[in-house]
This record gives C-alpha cells, sequence and structure tokens, in this order.
C-alpha cells in the first residue's frame, strides 16, 4: 500500500499507543497516537485524520462519545474500532452507528489491514 494517508491511534493503553504507529507505518500510512479522545480533539491533526483507529472503552470520553462528537461536528472520519470487551453484543451497536468495522483485542496485523482497505477502498 502506498497510501501516506494519516490514520489516527486513539488509546489509554501505552503499549497499543507505542506498537500500532510502527504498523500503521509499515503498512504505508502515517500515524499519530493520543492517549485519549480529548487529547485527540485538542489537537491540529482532526482535521487531517483519514482514519480513527478508536479504543471502545477509555476514561474521560469513550470512543463512541468521540464518534457522536465528530458526528456534531461534522467531521465524519472513518473508524475502525478496537476493544479489549468480550461482549458479543458491542460490535453490532458500533457498525450500526456507523463504524467501519470492530476488531477484538488482540487482532492480527491481516484483520487491521483489511479493515484499513475497506476504509480506503470507500474513500
Amino acid at each position: 500500500m502506498v497510501d501516506r494517508s494519516l490514520v489516527s491511534v486513539i488509546d489509554d493503553d501505552q503499549s497499543v499507543r507505542e506498537s500500532l504507529p510502527d504498523l500503521l507505518k509499515e503498512f504505508g500510512f502515517a500515524a499519530q497516537a493520543f492517549s485519549s479522545a480529548e487529547e485527540f480533539l485538542a489537537s491540529i491533526y482532526v482535521g487531517q485524520t483519514k482514519c480513527l483507529i478508536l479504543d471502545v472503552a477509555m476514561p474521560g470520553m469513550s470512543g463512541p462519545d468521540l464518534q457522536r462528537e465528530l458526528a456534531l461536528r461534522g467531521q465524519g472520519i472513518p473508524i475502525v474500532f478496537i476493544t479489549a470487551r468480550t461482549d458479543n453484543s458491542v460490535r453490532p451497536r458500533l457498525l450500526e452507528a456507523g463504524a467501519m468495522e470492530c476488531l477484538f483485542k488482540p487482532f492480527s496485523d491481516t484483520a487491521l489491514l483489511r479493515a484499513l482497505d475497506a476504509v480506503f477502498r470507500g474513500c
């Protein structure tokens, strides 16, 4: 993939924030990582982000809360949710609310790449 589109990772787990941007760069994307939805919203990267990899459950503003906030602001950034929750009812709700995908941690590199391919084929 030769796309340098910016993919922003928002997760309160430091290991995810450290590892996912490296993987995204291997896939050919530019990447930024944020520890919270609030940090992302306060950044200069909101308007540049072409896709979000967004944790569902975080302290403060949750992933679905951020999804709603972005919609209210008219910023329709495609979202790939990631979650450690094992509740199978989470995924259908997120997809119904407009998410492109919801991956359960730990997910494979292949699953993430498939999700990103779906996002960028639609753009």
